[in-house]
């Protein structure tokens, strides 16, 4: 999955989602809808291509174990993308290496 890096507040989750705050959050614990991402302090986001991935999941029919395994799955992305950009041979590290024409 390629990520766009785009945020999302609240209530432009809302909006998209159809749902309260307070159901946004009880699903999250249940597992059932991404989870924020800090943006500092007491702010948060959720990334827009989960979003939108839970989205297309529902209008699909998934049941709610499958997209309880597609908030995993997506969980796991997140974390490999921000693992592989915090390596220093990840993909952005040609350009930071001096010397290199990047």
């Amino acid at each position: 999955m390629e990520y766009h890096h785009r945020i999302l507040r609240l209530p432009a989750v809302k909006a998209r989602v159809g749902l309260s705050r307070s159901t946004i959050y009880l699903r999250i614990a249940q597992g059932s809808f991404p989870e924020p991402v800090s943006l500092g302090g007491r702010a948060v986001g959720w990334v827009e291509d989960e979003v939108a991935a839970l989205n297309a999941a529902r209008i699909a029919g998934k049941t709610d174990e499958e997209i309880r395994a597609l908030m995993v799955k997506l969980e796991a992305a997140r974390k490999s993308v921000a693992a592989a950009k915090a390596r220093p041979n990840g993909p952005d590290a040609q350009a930071k290496q001096p010397g290199t024409s990047a």
